[in-house]
């Protein structure tokens, strides 16, 4: 789980134009707009990281009008993203520890882009708790992953695979050693599509669909199952490579979805990832455009093949920055990862599955589209 708190040092403070009350501040990778004077250079303190919903606490009340939410937001012309906090808000049996994930002990949750899509459609992601259970005890065993997993299995939901990792991306901001160790290394750029994670995979003859975290019921009527079917990836997949288990991993876009920002007719899909289930490994770049080319799909648009990796996170969130590929609007960022595949087992981070592969994402699509 992506750490959207911790314990984390104050890396430099600069001054902001026209601005007395205010000042820039460093953290990790990330710029953020913290009181004049509240911290020093190395002070340590709680930062939470954008995508982070508060709990409803009376120090946190002055979010209550963006619904307890931390965005990318502007102040005095400088981009702010995340909100630092005094060590005082955590508990005082905290043993306080730079890089401590706080994120459980202050019950902050993360805010998913496409939830309430997915929640909208009759496969529900939302757990069915018993209504003899009260609101507020539902809110708090929701907490144990073991009670979640036995209400999802009762709401008639379906774990998402085991034999596959889920879709994500670290963000570029929090990997500052990792890119320094692979600075140079030849890598290719694709472009981050603002849509639905959808996973589709044959294993052990048995095809299935899925959204970002359910492995979903057979519906022709569901937006991931339809469309699917229509590009007839069950029989793709078969033809193509017999009985092996595989998935592909993609971006579902289109009406409906994330407000449809490229204004695509009904719903597509631009793959990702290939993943090879007996060998638990993902595919190269080649290896992804060979299999598309199989199915008869696309990949998401490759913006280089021969980028030599930069270990400079603003160099590399500039990089983000752009037109989309598909059409006249800003892309929401690119994702970065190397040639040759790798994996990192002493700088993992939160890398998924330790592989190295990391998102830069464009601030001005992050302003423009309140995120």
């Amino acid at each position: 789980m992506r750490n959207l708190a911790s314990i984390q040092r104050i890396g430099n403070l600069e001054p902001i134009q026209n601005a007395d009350a205010i000042e820039k501040a460093t953290v990790l990778g990330w710029q953020l707009v913290v009181k004049k004077d509240e911290y020093k250079i190395n002070d340590l303190c709680v930062y939470c990281e954008i995508d982070s919903i508060l709990p409803e606490k009376a120090e946190f009340e002055f979010l209550r009008e963006r619904k307890f939410r931390i965005k990318t937001i502007k102040l005095r012309g400088q981009i702010s993203q995340g909100i630092c906090f005094p060590l005082s808000i955590l508990p005082e049996e905290t043993e306080i520890a730079e890089n401590l994930d706080v994120t459980e002990i202050l019950g902050i949750e993360k805010w998913e882009p496409n939830q309430d899509e997915q929640r909208s459609s009759k496969q529900t992601n939302k757990i069915m708790y018993p209504k003899w259970i009260p609101q507020w005890v539902q809110k708090f065993i929701h907490k144990f992953r073991f009670v979640r997993e036995y209400y999802r299995q009762r709401s008639g939901q379906k774990s998402f695979p085991s034999l596959i990792p889920k879709t994500d991306e670290t963000r570029v901001q929090v990997l500052q050693t990792l890119i320094d160790k692979y600075k140079g290394v030849k890598c290719y750029l694709t472009e981050k599509l603002d849509g639905s994670s959808i996973t589709i995979y044959q294993i052990n003859g048995k095809f299935g669909v899925c959204s970002r975290n359910i492995d979903l019921r057979r519906d022709n009527t569901d937006k991931f199952w339809k469309t699917a079917l229509e590009h007839d990836l069950e029989n793709k997949l078969k033809k193509a490579f017999g009985n092996e288990n595989i998935a592909v991993q993609g971006e579902l876009i289109g009406q409906g979805i994330q407000g449809n920002k490229y204004h695509v007719r009904g719903l597509d899909i631009y793959f990702f990832n290939v993943f090879f289930i007996k060998k638990n490994a993902y595919g190269n770049m080649n290896e992804l455009i060979e299999v598309c080319q199989k199915l008869g799909e696309k990949t998401v648009p490759i913006l280089k093949d021969d980028y030599e990796l930069s270990n400079s996170i603003p160099e590399l969130v500039e990089l983000s920055k752009g037109q989309s590929f598909l059409h006249a609007t800003l892309r929401e960022g690119i994702v970065i990862r190397p040639l040759i595949e790798m994996e990192d087992h002493e700088l993992h981070g939160q890398l998924v599955k330790n592989r190295v592969s990391f998102k830069s994402v464009n601030p001005d699509f992050l302003l423009k589209y309140g995120e």
